[in-house]
């Protein structure tokens, strides 16, 4: 960056920079006719790869494409041109014989050839380096696709059967202001709280939210408690519960078994050197 320079960029990386980051980065930067050129390529590009093009305006991108052209002869170098920038006019015939271009361009391809790299160990013979490789990974795709039905060993039967399973209990006190904090979401979010939360809201129209939040638990109950002295009242069983505060021990677990799978927190992790829940992806896919 002290520099100014950009390195160790890939083809994805510029083609990026160029449809997304270009047009924004030299406005105000350039003379207007040679900032409005290059906008008009970065957009051509941006039309091209997008993932539905309609056919009737690939020719409007065709004549587009051509005055670019002629607007970049006028205002940059000849050095400038070669036959990578005369090969732009053809894209557009290209897309119509053959179809979207992010359908066969090379990055898959590219990605893949990082995958190949990484299997160089000796690097007097890469290639062999990368048959070995390429054949192993083939012999353990086939050997997980052909023990697929036969019994593993990755986790015991005893937690594959577990189900809602919970371990690690202990009961651990809460802070004050968390304990607070959860008992004022659930008043907030409870439909036969509404009536109090919005009376509570009404008592003027400069009432903060800071001050709602912070009284609001023990109005609920100094309201609910008058309510409750009348002969006749409306206040169900749920209100009750809700008005009084909850206990301050919760009841706390470090682990969780679920669908034969088992779930740590992480200060669970933390202590143990390896982890395999029995979670699993299956790949359908080559890496591309």
């Amino acid at each position: 960056m002290k520099d100014l320079r950009l390195i160790n960029l890939k083809s994805h990386d510029c083609h990026i920079l160029m449809q997304q980051l270009l047009p924004v980065a030299i406005r105000g930067l350039l003379p207007k006719q040679v900032r409005t050129v290059i906008v008009r390529l970065c957009y051509f590009f941006n039309a091209i790869c997008s993932k539905v093009i309609d056919p009737i305006k690939i020719d409007e991108l065709q004549e587009e494409v051509v005055v670019t052209l002629c607007l970049l002869e006028k205002y940059f170098p000849p050095v400038f041109f070669d036959v990578m920038v005369h090969l732009i006019v053809h894209l557009p015939r290209e897309i119509k014989l053959c179809g979207p271009v992010w359908l066969r361009w090379m990055y898959p391809m590219e990605r893949y050839m990082k995958i190949l790299k990484g299997y160089v160990r000796n690097r007097s013979r890469p290639e062999g380096c990368i048959i070995e490789c390429y054949v192993a990974e083939e012999a353990v795709e086939f050997c997980s696709e052909y023990l697929e039905s036969t019994p593993t060993i990755r986790i015991p039967k005893s937690l594959e059967s577990r189900q809602n399973v919970r371990m690690g209990f202990k009961v651990t006190p809460v802070e004050y202001k968390m304990l607070c904090g959860a008992h004022f979401y659930v008043l907030q979010n409870t439909l036969e709280v509404d009536c109090y939360r919005l009376e509570h809201l009404i008592r003027g129209e400069k009432w903060l939210q800071a001050e709602h939040r912070r009284c609001f638990i023990r109005w609920v109950r100094q309201r609910i408690e008058t309510e409750l002295a009348k002969p006749e009242h409306y206040i169900t069983q749920t209100l009750r519960w809700l008005a009084n505060e909850p206990r301050r021990d919760v009841i706390r677990y470090s682990g969780y078994g679920i669908n034969g799978y088992t779930f740590h927190t992480r200060e669970h992790d933390l202590r143990s050197t390896t982890q395999n829940s029995g979670v699993t992806v299956e790949g359908e896919s080559l890496h591309v």
